[in-house]
């Protein structure tokens, strides 16, 4: 019988980039297309990504005291339209239900593009008193929106997601609660998808619709391109005042609470691949990857081979997630697979490593082997994982700090993209909106936000000259 060929050749990420994304989510098995356009199939492997991500946000979440639950899926037209900016800013992108069976609706349905709405009704029948605040909820779902131009996790009509909304007796702890749950994102990102991220605010054309401001991470892909990898926005009373939504304070008055709502979505697969993977394929990292342990059994056929394969696997196993594999395909094929796959360890065991009592750990990540003691194999792994994980992030950082450039003027900016190709760029800016769209004009790169971290690069405004009030990060983004 043929065995299976080697792992097919992806395309060089320096040749074609989208081509090469699309590559490996095929290849690995992350997603399958589907006759409903724009709507993909998430597989197994993929999927297994995604609820290492949920298992680890929820824990987090559910440590700063957020519940979850569950809204409808519809919502009412009536129900939409009653926040006007809202409305405003989905009505693009909303589907809609007319019909119920064979008979036309009284109502139309929204498929819901996210949950504010429904929210704030059931804020409005749940909420009496400042007994009543604050409720810190979050639900995980999936979401349609019409996208016109769909990608892999970066962008399709349906995605899955996780929407936390809050519920303040005050604009203080909320504004608070907006900030935390941002810092929840920054920090898993770095820590977990070891993912560099720049925290800030985003313009106020470009805030959420509803939203009284905005903050997001922004992180930089390989190919220099931005990804919003995370919003937290804080809705001062807006909302509440829409809805009627009031309670009674202290003092027994009835007043508006506010509301903050912050998400993250499965467009962080798409971080992933796109600020790790290399020409090989994925490269995932320890905390969220579906297998973090690949054995490979060399010379599988000769006596003990198999049998100390399983052993290792049943030992690492209690504190890894471990795949054995024992199939008929060659080393060299496994070796192939595994790598596009993105493992971060492999581990090859044969007769001689048997008699050493030792066997090869090699690293996804810079595709360092080493021979290992079996007596301490568990402590290893964990070394190696950590190091891993480490690794990644500092290569990320590299990768973004190299292609960080500040700039003064408009030609600048123009000269330095021509050169040195896309990155973030840093630069001064007025506050006013005009120039914000006269620098995309005259740029190609659009502002990704105000970060927390201010430089004073100059003290005019990098597109008119006048007085500057912000550095801002500049860049073409998914």
């Amino acid at each position: 019988m043929a065995e299976k060929k080697m792992v097919e050749a992806i395309t060089s990420m320096d040749e074609d980039f989208a081509q090469w994304y699309t590559d490996i989510v095929k290849k690995a098995e992350l997603i399958e297309y589907t006759s409903v356009k724009g709507c993909m199939v998430i597989r197994p492997y993929g999927y297994a990504i995604w609820e290492n991500i949920q298992r680890i946000l929820d824990g987090l979440f559910k440590a700063t005291g957020h519940e979850n639950v569950c809204m409808p899926m519809f919502i009412p037209e009536s129900l939409l339209q009653k926040e006007k900016d809202h409305v405003e800013g989905f009505a693009p992108e909303v589907a809609w239900v007319t019909h119920g069976g064979k008979e036309p609706l009284e109502e139309r349905l929204c498929v819901r593009p996210t949950s504010e709405t429904l929210f704030c009704e059931h804020y409005a029948n749940i909420i009496q008193s400042w007994r009543d605040l604050p409720k810190l909820y979050n639900q995980w779902v999936s979401v349609v929106r019409w996208e016109k131009t769909t990608r892999p996790f970066l962008r399709s009509r349906e995605f899955l997601w996780q929407e936390g909304h809050t519920i303040h007796a005050t604009a203080e702890e909320a504004v608070i609660e907006t900030e935390k749950m941002l810092n929840v994102y920054a920090d898993f990102c770095e820590r977990y998808l070891a993912m560099p991220v720049v925290k800030g605010k985003k313009t106020e054309s470009d805030k959420f619709a509803g939203a009284v401001s905005t903050y997001a991470i922004e992180a930089l892909m390989h190919d220099g391109k931005a990804l919003q990898a995370g919003t937290s926005h804080y809705f001062g009373d807006g909302f509440a005042k829409a809805f009627d939504i009031t309670y009674a304070d202290k003092e027994n008055k009835r007043v508006n609470p506010h509301q903050t709502s912050w998400g993250v979505t499965t467009r962080l697969i798409g971080a992933i691949i796109m600020t790790h993977g290399d020409n090989n394929g994925l490269v995932l990292p320890p905390d969220v990857a579906p297998i973090q342990v690949a054995i490979i059994p060399v010379a599988a056929h000769k006596p003990g081979v198999l049998e100390k394969a399983n052993e290792l696997k049943e030992m690492l196993s209690k504190n890894f997630r471990v795949k054995l594999d024992d199939s008929d395909n060659s080393p060299g094929w496994k070796f192939a697979e595994y790598e596009m796959k993105g493992v971060p360890l492999r581990i090859e065991i044969g007769p001689r490593d048997i008699e050493n009592n030792q066997c090869v750990v090699a690293m996804r990540v810079n595709g360092e082997k080493e021979f290992v003691s079996l007596d301490n194999l568990t402590e290893t792994v964990e070394a190696k994982l950590t190091a891993a994980r480490e690794i990644m992030y500092n290569k990320a950082l590299e990768n973004r700090e190299a292609k960080t450039y500040a700039c003064t003027s408009t030609d600048q900016i123009k000269a330095i993209l021509e050169e040195k190709g896309d990155g973030f760029v840093k630069a001064m800016w007025c506050g006013e909106e005009e120039c914000e769209d006269k620098v995309k004009e005259l740029t190609g790169v659009g502002s990704r936000c105000i970060p927390f971290d201010q430089e004073d690069l100059d003290d005019k405004c990098v597109c008119c000259g006048k007085p500057a009030k912000h550095m801002v990060y500049w860049g073409k983004a998914y």
